[in-house]
């Protein structure tokens, strides 16, 4: 056992002090501590209930578990929150004024906090598998931004989950860029280099504390595949093979991104089943069950990212055959799977999910009818904006068909035409490269768009005949204004054009 103090979660939570910013290790519930933050979430209730002021500055990797943002959130602990969130009651928080968050692309994370743009980091809570004397930290089922919280926070709290082996040492790649004017070319050309060092290595004088649990990560389930899941994911397949018959991709094809959730996880799927697309490598974020899936069929040749998003049985599966997984893949610090110049040098295919996209390509991926915050950008524009090919993918239509995610006009843009080459539906494709605006808006109605919503999105269309971009100022929003009256955008109605 390190020679450090052990601390009990109260303990922990005792040293945080109202106004502090705290980063937390996580890239999605894997990695994120849970312990400390519940005790955390508990001193500020404490507070509250004795009209005392206390709530902190949140910095994570990217989304955690529901007993860090969940648990503070519910106790009014956070003032301000960046880089990305997905808990219900945050985010219900953050669209009811109560907490501050902005919005960042990932990749951007470690650097301004090497800046000092978001201020000093008072103290660093991270999980961790091991810790040596000399303060070598194996991390667990994430790197995210946590080794840059190690370098800059003030203090140090470990978290030591019994339940990720020590043996997961080795699972870690960890190299971070020094700062401007002395960065160096980052020495990664292919996504199963090895560039830096198996643990994140720490100035053991700042670590205040051990706290030790036993704690399953937080993972969610994911949604099953459904139809229209799968019929997306077959058309993104579909379309990429004929890409590489076309001789657009390579013959033995491109590293790949995909984003989090159901609709990535059957995109994923199509791909491993599809008999013209060989064995590939991933470059993404996040290893989900069907990544892990696709290395045992050996379609998936290696894979590289910050996070090991599993269920528990699949998780405990490579915990059983480490040996076997240390070699198929890699987890690395966010800003390297992000970094803009990898992901352009290496050719990477991005496939991402959108809110909603309007007729001339661009994409709605942060908030719904441009007010709620869903989730946050994430690592969609890092890929979007460097990628080789860049497709987004959502159904056409969600709430019993109610909303078209084929729009005349984003509510909200996250990525703009310039960025999104192609966009998939269950009802098809639309490869707006080489297209103008005019191209664009007929490739997306025809291919992509719900039946129920091509008559209404073509009339829109007509609406004016001038101008490069044939968009008209008084009806842009006309869908989503007849959602907001009736709940319902097929009752949309635009004048009639004079023949």
């Amino acid at each position: 056992m390190p020679e450090f103090p052990q601390l009990t979660a109260d303990e922990a939570a005792a040293t945080i002090q109202n106004g502090q910013t705290i980063g937390f290790s996580g890239f999605t519930a894997a990695g994120s501590v849970k312990a400390v933050p519940l005790a955390i979430a508990a001193r500020a209730r404490a507070f509250h209930q004795r009209d005392e002021p206390f709530q902190i500055n949140v910095i994570t990797g990217a989304s955690t578990g529901p007993s860090l943002d969940g648990a503070l959130a519910r106790e009014n602990a956070i003032h301000w929150r960046t880089p990305y969130q997905s808990d219900p009651d945050l985010r219900k928080s953050i669209n009811d004024g109560h907490t501050m968050f902005f919005d960042m692309h990932l990749s951007q994370l470690p650097a301004q906090i090497r800046q000092g743009v978001l201020g000093p980091i008072d103290v660093a809570i991270v999980e961790a598998a091991d810790v040596a004397k000399d303060g070598s930290v194996v991390l667990t089922t994430s790197v995210g931004a946590t080794p840059t919280f190690l370098d800059h926070a003030k203090r140090v709290i470990i978290e030591l989950n019994r339940y990720h082996p020590p043996e997961l040492r080795g699972i870690h790649d960890i190299y971070q860029p020094a700062a401007p004017p002395f960065t160096q070319p980052i020495p990664l050309l292919t996504a199963s280099d090895r560039i830096g060092s198996e643990v994140v290595r720490v100035d053991p004088r700042k670590i205040i504390g051990i706290v030790e649990t036993n704690l399953p990560n937080e993972s969610k389930t994911f949604t099953p595949a459904s139809d229209i899941t799968g019929r997306i994911g077959a058309h993104v397949a579909d379309f990429l093979a004929a890409e590489m018959r076309r001789g657009l991709i390579p013959r033995d094809f491109l590293p790949l991104q995909s984003g989090v959730g159901n609709t990535a996880n059957s995109v994923l799927a199509a791909l491993g089943g599809h008999p013209a697309i060989p064995a590939f490598t991933l470059y993404s974020e996040v290893l989900q069950d069907a990544v892990i899936e696709l290395i045992d069929q050996e379609q998936c040749r290696f894979a590289s990212a910050t996070s090991l998003t599993l269920s528990q049985p699949l998780l405990q599966q490579v915990y059983r055959n480490l040996d076997h997984y240390r070699s198929r893949f890699v987890l690395r610090p966010q800003e390297i799977t992000n970094h803009p110049e990898i992901i352009r040098r290496l050719g990477i295919i991005a496939v991402n999910t959108a809110i909603e996209v309007d007729v001339f390509g661009n994409v709605n991926s942060t908030h719904v009818l441009g007010q709620k915050l869903m989730n946050g950008i994430g690592g969609s524009g890092d890929f979007t904006r460097n990628a080789y090919l860049s497709i987004f993918v959502c159904p056409s239509t969600a709430k019993d068909s109610c909303i078209t995610t084929i729009v005349p006009a984003c509510s909200h843009m996250d990525h703009s035409e310039h960025s999104v080459h192609v966009v998939v539906t269950e009802h098809g494709v639309a490869d707006l490269r080489g297209k103008d605006p005019r191209q664009r808006a007929e490739a997306i109605i025809r291919h992509c768009a719900d039946p129920q919503y091509r008559e209404a999105l073509w009339e829109y269309f007509h609406l004016t005949r001038s101008g490069h971009l044939p968009q008209s100022l008084e009806y842009s929003y006309s869908f989503h204004k007849s959602f907001l009256e009736s709940g319902d955008m097929r009752h949309v109605h635009y004048p009639r054009q004079s023949p």
